[in-house]
């Protein structure tokens, strides 16, 4: 029967699979059979709600209702019985053209076409034709035959009679609503005298409910017959799969005691081991959290006592590395809930002491005793200062000392002046209250003491800044440059890292395959250092060997290398800045380079603000005309002392500083200014007072021409006076030449050297001074000009006529000017700057002006004569005797004429001036002998004027200088035609 059995196909359930599938096409070619009338009809009871909520049995199984509608939105839009007009389903938002647009094929989808099924075709023929071949030989097992296909399809239509609510899988009569469908209450109800009718209806109902049960009970066996096969078979199995579970059990009960005994001997040591090393592992992680916590615990008192000692850097480092572990170690513990917001708190107010602290430093350290060396004040306390408020990023530090120097340099300049006030006793301190009333009572040689202390100070004051600043800035760029270096840094490890991530990556892979925890695969040492060890590290330099967990469980440690931070930042050499300068101390390159600019421009405006201060004490003193009221070495000396200390803050900081410079440049301006009204005044004075005679020659004279002509233009020291002094002479000797000059004319010249040494002494003025000079040069020719030639000496002076004496002595002072302009020139054009050069043009024009003058002069001398000439010949006879009373008196004024000049002079001028006026004599000579008819034939007139000219040449060439001079007398007579 077991053969039997499994030689019938036990699977059938396959079969019956099959017939089900097919039950359900085959049932949608026959018509459904009506259903029987309803046993329940709906009847008025009063309550017409009733009648409405109430289902029906039978009728309303297969009634329509609006679910059953089903229309797609493609039928509804593609429908042919649409209007045109209703095209604006679309298009009433998206345009008109949205139905009538071809949709264009897509660039990125194939075309397919016939051929591209080729391939396929030809490998599932052979398929096929397998396939059809093998229906053939085995036709299908689920075949049945037409009387068999007829008892379902009527078992069908019987199960079709019985209600859909019986066949729900929820059914269940404990509900109201099915109890109420399946027993409806109406046909219960005998009220009204309706009671035959319901009894009736009671009765149909029970009989409709027995028939269903006919139906459903007939189905079921008829079920079971035909599966009655296969259930025989599943009896007779069952005893051979008893037989194989028992075998089963028997061999997973053995394999059980065999896995049970190998992990008694082999696995449970070493995983007990395992455990155990895993518990002690979790032990010291909890231990050495707890001694985390205790060190955390002890962060405020630790940092209290840091900020008693001011180490501001310490109890920062240590606040951030608080939080650090706050927010990663200890995160979640309620303990410590309210410790980080005390922490940040607390790092506030570190913020507002780091900044009262800095500011009573810049204050201790500007206001020290200026006697004291130019050392910084608590180095080691500025640089911890500096490094808290750059790792607070209190980037503005610098405004506070800034503030500061402001301050102090006004208490220089006071202090200086009530401690030169308290030295003069002339000053009644009690009657002049204020310091500027005070110090204008000084006389100069006291108040200039009193601007040298200032300058000195100031000095002093600059220099002890540029320590201070540069210290800052150093600190800055280090900083600066450790960010760099960590960068390059971070950049080497990222390259080391992704090789070592591979590595790492394999191994966890490994252990992951093999079944083991990542966390027991290392042992302590391999693990990380605790959180108690990086708290204490972050404390310590980077070179420096992390310290044991132990270590970190003393609060006192944290104080240790706090203080031991101090000492070792005090040398402030790379390494001990390295020590404080953290990992968190996150400033850009930016921000520190821009603030080592503003360090540096701090310096710059501290020697700005010295010389502000400079600038309004000398306006100060300089508002009653004190500075004015200057003479020129007093000057000087004041311009020296200015520009020294210009040159040394220049030095000192490495910047021009314009405001004193530019105040110097005022009152030298105001000093040039009546320098030189005070001696174009004085020079006016001379010429309006000079006679015109020639003066005698001082040798102090004679000793500043020589000290000219060695090359050195400036005014001689004066000497002691000798018992012997050297007597005046008459002349002054300059290159060999001698000069009569006048008096007014060896002042000038000591007045030109004062301006060329004024322009020694303030090279500023150079400019102004070469003005001022031409100015007076043209002064000195215009006005002698109006005195000499324009007889103006007349009035002024009360000189009776203008000689020639006087013209030739004028003549000679003016070429002593000329002969000394080029010396000028030279010595201006040593000291101006190339773009001003072409300054040096009045010169030129001062030069040319002297020449035109001169000759002016010479003209005037020869007018002189030629209207004597004119005269004297226009009388002239031709008689005897022989030399007439004309040519007498011609040559008696030309010997006055040459005793008059030639010692005034040079003989070269004598000699060409006697041609110019022999040229004239002949001109007026000639035009007489025309008139007079007389010609040169040798006759008795002719004789007569050879005479008189013989008598003219001989006394005109027996003139001192002019024995060698060619008068050419022919040129008298008319030449023959």
């Amino acid at each position: 029967m077991a053969s039997s059995h499994r030689s019938s196909p036990v699977p059938q359930s396959t079969s019956s699979d099959a017939f089900f599938k097919k039950e359900f096409d085959v049932a949608k070619q026959f018509r459904p059979v009506q259903s029987l009338p309803d046993v329940c009809p709906k009847e008025p009871t009063g309550d017409p709600n009733s009648l409405c909520d109430s289902p029906s049995l039978v009728s309303d199984q297969n009634k329509w209702t609006i679910y059953h509608s089903k229309v797609n939105l493609p039928a509804a839009l593609n429908d042919p019985r649409l209007a045109k007009r209703e095209f604006d389903f679309f298009t009433k938002t998206w345009g008109q053209d949205f139905v009538d647009i071809e949709v264009v094929p897509s660039l990125y989808l194939p075309q397919i076409s016939k051929e591209h099924f080729v391939t396929y075709q030809q490998e599932i023929v052979q398929r096929e034709k397998i396939h059809e071949k093998c229906r053939t030989i085995c036709p299908p097992k689920d075949t049945f035959d037409r009387a068999l296909l007829h008892i379902h399809d009527k078992s069908r239509t019987d199960l079709e009679q019985v209600p859909k609510i019986f066949m729900k899988p929820d059914f269940a009569l404990e509900d109201s609503s099915t109890f109420n469908a399946v027993l409806p209450w109406s046909h219960f109800n005998t009220a009204g005298g309706k009671g035959n009718r319901d009894a009736a209806s009671s009765k149909l109902l029970q009989e409709k409910l027995s028939h269903y049960l006919d139906i459903v009970e007939v189905n079921i066996a008829h079920q079971i017959s035909l599966r009655s096969e296969a259930f025989f078979h599943a009896m007779t199995s069952q005893h051979e799969l008893q037989d194989y579970l028992r075998k089963t059990s028997q061999a997973v009960k053995m394999l059980r005691d065999k896995i049970g005994h190998f992990d008694k001997v082999m696995c449970e040591g070493s995983l007990k081991v395992l455990r155990l090393s895993l518990t002690r592992n979790n032990c010291i992680k909890a231990f050495n959290k707890l001694k985390l916590m205790a060190t955390v615990h002890q962060t405020q008192p630790t940092v209290q006592l840091l900020l008693s000692t001011s180490e501001f850097v310490g109890a920062l480092d240590l606040i951030a590395t608080t939080q650090e572990v706050l927010q990663q170690e200890l995160q979640g513990i309620l303990s410590f809930r309210h410790l980080g917001s005390q922490l940040c708190e607390l790092e506030k107010l570190i913020d507002k002491m780091m900044i009262a602290e800095f500011s009573t430093y810049a204050r201790s350290d500007l206001n020290r005793p200026l006697e004291e060396e130019c050392q910084v004040l608590e180095e080691e306390r500025l640089v911890s200062l500096v490094f808290g408020l750059l790792k607070q990023r209190k980037l503005n530090f610098f405004e506070i000392y800034g503030d500061e120097i402001i301050v102090t340099a006004k208490n220089i300049i006071k202090q200086c002046v009530v401690d030169t006030v308290s030295q003069i006793e002339e000053i009644d301190t009690d009657v002049i209250v204020k310091l500027a009333d005070q110090m204008r009572m000084m006389n100069f040689p006291q108040w200039f003491d009193l601007l040298k202390n200032i300058f000195s100070n100031f000095i002093i004051f600059l220099k002890r800044i540029k320590a201070t600043l540069n210290v800052i800035r150093r600190v800055v760029l280090l900083v600066l440059d450790k960010n760099q270096r960590s960068k390059e840094v971070e950049n080497v490890s990222v390259q080391k890292s992704s090789a070592k991530d591979s590595i790492i990556d394999t191994e966890v892979a490994y252990l992951t395959h093999e079944g083991m925890f990542i966390s027991d695969a290392f042992s302590e040492e391999e693990l990380p250092p605790a959180a108690s060890d990086s708290l204490s590290q972050r404390n310590l330099s980077p070179d420096s060997e992390p310290s044991s967990s132990d270590s970190v469980s003393e609060p006192e440690c944290t104080t240790d290398s706090s203080s031991s931070k101090e000492h070792t930042s005090s040398s402030l050499t790379p390494g001990g800045i390295d020590f404080m300068i953290g990992e968190d101390m996150k400033l850009s390159e930016l921000e520190l380079g821009r603030l080592a600019n503003n360090i540096q421009d701090l310096l710059y405006s501290a020697s700005d603000i010295c010389h502000d201060r400079s600038v309004k004490f000398l306006m100060a003193r300089a508002k009653d005309g004190f500075l004015e009221k200057l003479n020129s070495t007093e000057f000087v000396a004041l311009s020296r002392q200015m520009e020294t200390f210009i040159l040394d803050t220049e030095q000192i900081c490495g910047r021009k500083s314009m405001s004193l410079r530019g105040a110097l440049q005022s009152q030298a301006n105001r000093f040039v200014n009546r320098f030189h009204e005070e001696r174009k005044t004085k020079l006016s004075l001379l010429l309006d007072n000079e006679r015109w005679k020639q003066a005698d020659v001082p040798a102090e004279f004679q000793d500043l021409v020589d000290s000219i002509s060695d090359g050195r233009i400036a005014l001689p020291e004066k000497k002691v006076r000798v018992p012997e002094e050297r007597k005046p002479t008459d002349f002054l000797i300059v290159d060999g030449q001698k000069y009569a000059v006048v008096g007014t004319v060896l002042l000038l010249i000591r007045i030109i050297l004062e301006y060329c040494q004024c322009v020694d002494n303030i090279p500023s003025i150079t400019t102004d001074m070469l003005t001022r000079l031409s100015d007076l040069l043209k002064y000195f020719n215009s006005r002698s000009c109006q005195l000499v030639l324009g007889a103006g000496a007349l009035q002024v002076v009360g000189l009776k006529t203008i000689t020639t004496k006087n013209l030739a002595l004028s003549s000679r002072c003016l070429q002593l000017i000329v002969h000394y302009i080029p010396v000028i020139r030279v010595h201006f054009e040593a000291r101006l700057q190339p773009k001003q050069f072409s300054m040096l043009r009045h010169f030129d024009h001062i030069t040319k002006d002297y020449h035109d003058h001169i000759a002016e002069i010479s003209a005037k001398l020869v007018a002189i004569m030629d209207s004597l000439f004119d005269k004297l010949l226009s009388k002239y006879e031709v008689k005897a005797p022989v030399p007439s009373t004309c040519f007498r008196n011609i040559c008696k004024q030309m010997a006055k004429m040459h005793e008059a000049i030639y010692d005034l002079l040079p003989e070269e001028q004598t000699q060409m001036l006697f041609l110019r006026i022999n040229a004239s004599y002949k001109l007026h000579l000639k035009r007489q002998l025309a008139q007079l008819n007389v010609v040169n034939d040798g006759g008795p007139q002719n004789g007569l004027v050879m005479a008189d000219v013989a008598f003219y040449t001989g006394n005109l060439q027996a003139l001192k200088g002019l024995q060698t001079l060619d008068l050419n007398m022919t040129e008298i007579w008319e030449q023959k035609r």
